[in-house]
């Protein structure tokens, strides 16, 4: 088979599982945890890396920002072989109750953005897989990191969330937001809708482990504390990435194993 015309791999590159970092700069840093892992391609946003868990070929590769190049990642991944992912992210905390450095393991999304809607109708729900779920969930219990399983809302612009009164339809944003925090939804992101999607379009095993960025600045919050300032680069939790990737490592390797087991 050619190389695929975006990430640049074969299928010659791949094996069935694979961790979905959206950040090139974090390909590097999960794939020390495997074993002989290296470096195989770069191409446009997707940098990949691969190594060997449990003997099994893992690949690293990150989708970029965003549903579309997410979707162009994961699919071209799918035609080669790979049939596990898991997205290993940040996100930003729409809940009292998640923290900077808090993990969240999600169990569903609100789709807030366009590029699932060229899947399946917007009233399809967006769910990973249960097993990738529940393997998350066990695994972060397993480590002692202070996490959450919940509703993330995936959104199309990132600072739509932080400057929605600067846009024409500001009005029906702020509420909209607003609703979804009522309803539940606990953190934000920007690539967790496609990918459910196409993972239970396509029967793929899909699930998603993201560290949270920001503390909680909602309307119940201190006055002092609720000025929303555009993020910067000093308030990124570069000490906090590890908990996400320990947790989908050790996740991964259940994975494996139960496969390896199923086979046996």
């Amino acid at each position: 088979m050619a190389k695929m015309l975006h990430t640049h791999l074969d299928e010659n590159d791949v094996g069935r599982y694979a961790f979905l970092p959206g950040s090139p700069e974090r390909v590097p840093l999960i794939a020390e945890y495997l074993d002989d892992f290296k470096k195989v391609m770069q191409h446009r946003e997707h940098t990949t890396y691969s190594g060997y868990l449990e003997g099994e070929l893992v690949l690293v590769t990150s989708t970029g920002m965003g549903g579309s190049s997410s979707a162009i990642c994961t699919e071209e991944l799918g035609k080669l072989g790979v049939d596990t992912f898991i997205r290993i992210g940040t996100g930003a905390s729409t809940s009292p109750d998640v923290n900077k450095g808090d993990l969240v393991i999600l169990n569903g999304t609100v789709r807030m953005e366009g590029t699932s809607s060229h899947y399946v109708p917007m009233e399809f729900p967006a769910v990973p897989d249960y097993q990738v779920l529940t393997e998350l969930d066990k695994a972060s219990r397993k480590l002692g990191f202070n996490y959450k399983v919940g509703i993330s809302i995936t959104k199309d612009s990132f600072f739509t969330q932080i400057e929605p009164e600067t846009r024409p339809n500001g009005w029906e944003l702020k509420h909209k937001w607003e609703s979804y925090v009522k309803g539940g939804a606990i953190i934000t992101s920007m690539e967790e809708a496609v990918l459910f999607v196409i993972g239970t379009s396509f029967n793929y095993r899909m699930g998603s482990v993201l560290v949270c960025a920001t503390d909680y600045t909602g309307p119940d919050v201190k006055a002092k504390q609720t000025v929303k300032a555009a993020p910067t680069a000093d308030g990124y939790p570069r000490e906090h990435i590890h908990k996400g990737i320990e947790v989908g490592i050790e996740a991964m390797r259940q994975l494996i194993l139960s496969d390896k087991q199923k086979r046996a």
